[in-house]
């Protein structure tokens, strides 16, 4: 076992809490609690910390295994980033601004852009959709009745969940046309579905918070350095110096309650005892982790789905691209980034494909994939036409989020189980966002929030001054 070092962080009592994974979630649970005083151990199964938002070396680049955006309106990951203090390192745009080419209009008028002007909501959107050349004018007209309709949701409504996205919709007066070139432009990349698959209410909860709430909740921020920098390296950092005591290859086999009331977790050569435990991992772990009687029905978590995301990377021998990132319409091509800087690449591009909802695709083999997405590339994007390819290859995640289907809501567990001390943290629970960062991390305060009231200890005010700010 390879020991967390420094022990510099509050004086912990004698109460102590393994938090069981190191993906967002968990490492937000255990930076929350020893911030509060108690003392904990984070175990995780793989060499490293952050979860499916990770980096990996091949030859002289820092890959990411996927590329991650968050929002303005992400205050919780924010939180995080300022936690463990890498928030100069994913830096947010000054102002919403997405270029989308579509490839199949003429060359000189393929660019629209979505991008907000710096007026109350929804006007600060409003000039951006009256020039959006993607919709016709008769679609632009609508697609504001329907966002108008949809800010009128009341997200409480448990009915919403059981609706789907793309009918509701159609029900609003939006053209298929509408659907792929704003709807789903948006939708894919956050739900990791389409519209029609998509739960209404996750959906509008998305498009509420991200587009209708504050004029800049949509302003879109990135790493510009490897996740792992962040995730793993400065995440371990901020565990150390919070006196956590971290474990990586270290896969806990079981967890049982003692005659007690404390906590037993059995890792390969050791029995931890902890007075609560917080099961951060994916749902289906959790499952095989769950103590009988914990869950009223934990069968549901087998009954919450996934969704793949795949990863195309290529790097060319020179510059193809001038902007940061696009996305596009017309084309298999979803979004595109420029990642040369952030990789370490000393000469030409590396761009990265980030393609959701890649059900179809996840298993097809890599020269496959090329012969699909070079000639896209190369209609997208001119230059890439004379430009050699120096390297290509793809990362897939084959389950990369839960899938936000229609009445996935009823599935998604709280933070609370039925068994005192047992406490449960992931993008999966109920919080209610779709499986990303922010939903990890306000998972793994919802845990930590959960632990001190049963432990009896105050919440430390600065991890929640990001509800404030939401």
């Amino acid at each position: 076992m390879t020991h967390g070092t420094g022990s510099q962080g509050p004086v912990a009592d004698g109460r102590h809490t393994v938090v069981v994974g190191g993906g967002l979630a968990g490492v937000t649970t255990a930076l929350a609690l020893a911030d509060a005083g108690v003392r904990v151990t984070l175990l995780e199964g793989r060499p490293r910390l952050g979860g499916l938002a990770f980096s990996f070396q091949r030859g002289e680049l820092t890959v990411d295994n996927g590329q991650h955006v968050y929002l303005r309106c992400c205050t919780a990951y924010r939180w995080f980033l300022d936690r463990i203090e890498g928030a100069a390192l994913a830096p947010l745009q000054d102002r919403l601004d997405v270029p989308v080419l579509d490839a199949a209009r003429p060359a000189g008028r393929r660019l629209g852009r979505l991008r907000r002007d710096a007026l109350p909501v929804p006007l600060h959107l409003g000039r951006s959709l009256a020039t959006y050349p993607h919709l016709s004018l008769a679609d632009r007209a609508k697609v504001g009745r329907a966002a108008l309709a949809l800010k009128g949701l009341d997200l409480a409504d448990p009915a919403l969940d059981t609706q789907d996205f793309g009918s509701w919709l159609a029900a609003h007066g939006q053209s298929e046309r509408a659907i792929e070139a704003l709807w789903d432009l948006v939708g894919v990349a956050t739900l990791n579905a389409v519209a029609g698959d998509a739960s209404l209410g996750l959906a509008a909860m998305v498009f509420k918070t991200g587009l209708l709430s504050d004029p800049g909740a949509a302003d879109i921020g990135w790493a510009r350095v490897p996740l792992g920098d962040l995730h793993d390296r400065l995440a371990r950092k901020a565990l150390d110096s919070a006196g956590v005591r971290t474990e990586v290859r270290t896969r806990v086999t079981s967890v049982s309650e003692n005659v007690n009331g404390g906590w037993s977790v059995q890792v390969p050569g050791e029995t931890l005892q902890a007075d609560a435990v917080v099961l951060a991992v994916p749902q289906r772990e959790a499952h095989d982790l769950l103590p009988a009687g914990a869950l009223d029905a934990p069968e549901r978590l087998l009954e919450i789905g996934t969704a793949p995301i795949l990863n195309v990377h290529v790097v060319y021998d020179r510059k193809v691209l001038a902007r940061p990132f696009f996305a596009a319409l017309g084309t298999p091509v979803q979004w595109v980034f420029d990642r040369t800087e952030a990789s370490g690449l000393r000469e030409g591009q590396y761009l990265a494909l980030s393609q959701s909802v890649a059900q179809d695709e996840i298993d097809e083999p890599v020269a496959v994939l090329r012969e699909r997405y070079l000639p896209e590339l190369e209609r997208l994007l001119p230059p890439a036409r004379g430009a050699a390819v120096k390297d290509f290859f793809v990362t897939r995640e084959r389950t990369a989020t839960f899938a936000p289907t229609p009445g996935v809501g009823r599935l998604r567990p709280g933070a609370r189980t039925k068994a005192a001390g047992l406490y449960l943290a992931g993008a999966w629970t109920a919080t209610g966002w779709p499986a990303t960062m922010e939903s990890a991390v306000r998972s793994g305060v919802g845990a930590a929030d959960a632990v001190l009231g049963a432990l009896g200890r105050p919440r430390p005010q600065h991890l929640f001054e990001f509800e404030e700010a939401a």
